[in-house]
């Protein structure tokens, strides 16, 4: 892995998801004349990207369009010894081939659905001795099926707060708030001395890779909110976000559909809310074996930063009003299983799990018999 300024061989970067999150971020990460080239896998929005690129509109860099160095309509178009053999029928045959040599850094940014599919195994086509392998995906537990697959490749997880939304195939708006934070993954934080010792090499080559990307992101895209932390400190990130998710993404869907705001002015969600927060607030420092930083906004801050929230939907009750699958194990079912291992029970948060699991299934057996 080229560690200058400058590298003197090409870096070439592809993100896996091509959302509103995906993109944003590839295009702060696309600096040709330093050398670094970041493509781009594509499903739905393949042929827009193709052919007009992506078109932003954000509040911290004006508008812009980004011409990705390559875009590829399937994991397979992408391997660097695959054959482009699963493309949908009705995509053009894609125009860019792999590097050579394989890629630099794969940046994962699709939602963490492990219960629907093996994420780590889709990449797995991608990945060579040299790849980085970057998660900038939201709940708990997204690292260990890639440290798995993957014993030997650098991970970076990583955690964002940005406001972004695809509004239609190939057009990213950014809204409000650009920050990333990065870490390293070795083999868990409950993981024993020995595997901890086995892991040393691992690790510092994802310290390595992680302080590239933040230079490249802050020096080259412009992006001031990019932190990098130590393993454990990113898990405490995560579990502080967990706060946020876990609270408003499934009060959202089964409140009927208000958003985080208007959540916030019912005097019996409000209450809701907050024993959430607090349970993750509890629960959290007995996992990681420390308490909250006083850096991290507590749920009274988080709460109230909350209500200027007005008008947008969380991605969870957008997935469940189109009819897509949710995150519930990343968000819910992980941080109770991982909690449980760790002698704390979280009922607040398995009882959403349960009732939304239930809601999910039942109304895809629906359409399962409505097609019969």
């Amino acid at each position: 892995m080229a560690s200058s300024d400058n590298p003197k061989t090409p870096i070439h970067i592809l993100f896996v998801g091509a959302g509103a999150v995906g993109c944003f971020y590839a295009s702060r990460l696309h600096h040709p004349t330093h050398n670094i080239f970041t493509s781009l896998v594509a499903r739905s929005n393949y042929t827009a990207i193709l052919s007009s690129g992506v078109s932003l509109q954000t509040r911290s860099f004006g508008d812009y369009t980004f011409a990705p160095h390559a875009v590829f309509p399937s994991i397979s178009a992408a391997a660097p010894t695959g054959e482009p053999n699963d493309q949908p029928s009705t995509n053009p045959t894609p125009k860019h081939t792999p590097p050579k040599h394989g890629w630099d850094y794969i940046i994962v940014t699709t939602k963490a659905l492990p219960d629907r599919a093996d994420d780590a195994a889709m990449v797995a086509p991608l990945v060579t001795p040299k790849s980085c392998i970057v998660l900038i995906q939201n709940g708990m537990g997204v690292e260990e099926p890639y440290r798995q697959r993957f014993p030997h490749n650098p991970i970076v997880s990583a955690v964002t707060i940005v406001s972004a939304e695809q509004i239609r195939n190939g057009v990213v708006r950014q809204n409000r708030w650009t920050r990333i934070s990065l870490g390293p993954y070795g083999c868990g934080l409950a993981a024993s001395l020995t595997d901890i010792a086995k892991a040393r090499e691992v690790v510092l080559r994802g310290h390595r890779c992680m302080d590239q990307l933040a230079h490249w992101w802050t020096r080259y895209g412009g992006i001031r909110d990019v932190e990098t932390h130590t393993e454990l400190e990113l898990q405490t990130i995560r579990w502080h976000k967990l706060c946020i998710n876990a609270a408003f993404n499934p009060t959202a869907v089964m409140s009927g559909g208000r958003g985080n705001a208007d959540q916030l002015t019912d005097p019996e969600l409000r209450k809701h809310i907050l024993g959430i927060m607090n349970e993750i607030w509890d629960a959290a420092p007995k996992v990681l074996g420390r308490p909250f930083p006083e850096t991290l906004a507590t749920p009274q801050r988080i709460i109230a930063s909350n209500e200027r929230n007005v008008g947008s939907k969380p991605s969870m009750l957008l997935d469940w009003e189109a009819g897509r699958p949710m995150e519930l194990e990343v968000i819910l079912g992980n941080p109770v299983r991982i909690a449980q291992k760790a002698g704390v029970e979280m009922p607040r948060l398995q009882s959403l799990y349960a009732l939304l699991r239930s809601a999910q299934k039942a109304r895809e057996d629906r359409k399962t018999k409505e097609k019969l």
